[in-house]
């Protein structure tokens, strides 16, 4: 064997480990872009709460009571769907059958500042 074909099989095999770092970057992108969006009042408490266990994270949007204004954010199953700087926020959205259904979305952990 020559010194050509060992470096040859070097290059196809850096190029091949490029392409699966590349494919995987797609996949971890497409992975974030993925997240369903629902009108929390079209949906009822029940609904809302089977969507988030089946999917686990979901944008939940309604209209703003006083100015009319759609408000969205990002609600989840569990901590588990949180960045690890994150824990779950008990918080309530508006549904077709109640005018608050717990629900709970990702915030930061705050950690006391004891100056």
């Amino acid at each position: 064997m020559s010194y050509q074909s060992a470096q040859g099989r070097r290059s196809v095999a850096s190029g091949r480990l490029a392409l699966a770092a590349a494919a995987g970057l797609l996949l971890a992108a497409g992975d974030a872009q993925a997240i369903s969006r629902y009108m929390s009042t079209t949906l009822t408490c029940s609904k809302v709460k089977a969507i988030l266990g089946r999917e686990g994270a979901a944008i939940l949007q309604h209209r703003s009571p006083r100015t009319g204004v759609v408000l969205y954010d990002r609600y989840v199953k569990s901590r588990a769907f949180c960045p690890s700087n994150q824990t779950t926020d008990r918080t309530y959205v508006p549904t077709s059958d109640l005018k608050s259904c717990p629900v709970y979305r990702c915030k930061e952990i705050e950690f006391f500042d004891l100056r």
